[in-house]
């Protein structure tokens, strides 16, 4: 390792794209956006839903799955316009942007809807070996200093970020199309059996071998409180 290397930081990246593969073509001016100072903690939250179980005298029942729910991110990311960067050293030849700069840069790329596509952008947060594909579910700004004219000289973006991975992948992850597992979903009010099977595989072209599994003759008007059985794709 070089001399220049010892003191080589890694920095928190989020580059933020117009399309959900995230080509690199697609890449948003101002993208990516770098972190001043890496964040002192990131937490990531995994959670399932649950239909609670309901029986006839108030016995207790086993509750039913529903989903998965994506992954979600918390971090808070620290902007300072003194001059201090990592390590507390002053760094007399890196950009000037102030504070409401860089806050106006992020929410550009992260928060506000793209001319193009009329949503929010596709983000991609990248740490070192650690990459998350998502996007910004919600932003707070705690401004902490400020100049003696009311500009912030210090502020903190407080970012929440909810997974963001394509159908296809979702399915591989959960194990969906696993030939030795099938999967059981609980009727709620409203849903239909094209809705039921979208859910589950992402598609409706598997409603038909859903419907016959589970001997329906009919798609919609499905009783709530029902266990439905969805097949492997494979079986």
């Amino acid at each position: 390792m070089g001399f220049p290397d010892l003191f080589k930081l890694e920095k928190l990246q989020i580059s933020a794209f117009t399309d959900a593969k995230r080509s690199k073509s697609k890449e948003i001016d101002g993208s990516p956006f770098v972190a001043m100072f890496n964040p002192q903690t990131l937490s990531q939250t995994n959670s399932n839903l649950f239909e609670p179980g309901k029986a006839a005298g108030g016995a207790e029942q086993v509750a039913t799955f529903i989903r998965t729910e994506p992954s979600a991110i918390e971090l808070t990311l620290l902007l300072d316009g003194t001059g201090v960067e990592e390590m507390g050293l002053v760094n007399l030849f890196s950009d000037t942007k102030s504070v409401k700069d860089r806050i106006d840069g992020f929410l550009a790329i992260a928060y506000q809807p793209q001319s193009d596509t009329h949503e929010p952008s596709y983000l991609n947060l990248k740490w070192g070996k650690f990459s998350f594909n998502c996007r910004l579910a919600t932003v707070t700004i705690n401004y902490t200093s400020f100049e003696r004219d009311g500009a912030p000289l210090r502020a903190e973006l407080v970012l929440s970020l909810a997974a963001d991975d394509d159908v296809a992948k979702q399915q591989s992850k959960l194990g969906f199309t696993s030939p030795d597992v099938s999967h059981a979903r609980l009727v709620r009010g409203g849903d239909t059996l094209p809705l039921m099977v979208h859910a589950v595989y992402g598609s409706t072209v598997h409603t038909p071998h859903v419907a016959r599994a589970n001997g329906l003759n009919h798609l919609r008007g499905l009783e709530p409180g029902r266990t439905l059985i969805f097949p492997p794709l494979s079986r």
